[in-house]
């Protein structure tokens, strides 16, 4: 049985360590093999000082060869909210039939890809600051307040807290892809 393949999506600064090394983690030991990307190779630094070495460049990628993206959040993933290669790839792995996931703030990413629409959807917020509550509802998506919202293949997360449930629900689907 070929071992399943995920493609884990981080900014080039700033992207949200518990968010990627806990999802990573829990993937890895379910035998998931796991390679996260970027725009750029080379060391990249999470918000909380943890480092990763990405030894392909989003560029480099051969997208068939896994079954998920996964858009991890932090401060720095808002550069990819309207980028063209970031929304490409959402789209390209939502019509094929593949499991796109974000945590944080990423699912702002999915709703700018117009994926989000009449999904149910949550995404990072807290009691002062409801701004991207408000971009993925502007694009149509249905804001749930709960940790983890699975609608079809879109799995999405509110944050770092809710990053190794986040990672059991992308197992879960990845069981019936």
């Amino acid at each position: 049985m070929t071992k399943k393949k995920v493609l884990l999506v981080i900014a080039p600064k700033n992207f949200r360590d518990e968010e990627l090394f806990q999802t990573q983690e829990v993937l890895r030991d379910n035998g998931i093999i796991t390679l996260v990307t970027s725009k750029n190779e080379g060391l990249i630094r999470g918000v909380m000082g943890g480092e990763i070495q990405v030894e392909k460049s989003l560029g480099e990628i051969q997208e068939s060869d896994y079954q998920a993206v996964i858009f991890i959040g932090g401060p720095g993933t808002s550069l990819f909210f309207t980028d063209p290669q970031i929304i490409g790839l959402a789209k390209r792995f939502y019509e094929q039939g593949k499991i796109v996931a974000a945590i944080c703030i990423a699912p702002v990413i999915l709703a700018n890809a117009g994926l989000l629409e009449g999904k149910k959807a949550t995404v990072w917020s807290s009691p002062s600051d409801q701004t991207y509550i408000k971009a993925i509802e502007s694009k149509g998506a249905i804001f749930v307040n709960q940790p983890i919202v699975v609608d079809s293949k879109i799995i999405t997360a509110n944050g770092p807290t809710a990053a190794s449930q986040f990672a059991e629900k992308i197992l879960e689907a990845l069981k019936i892809v």
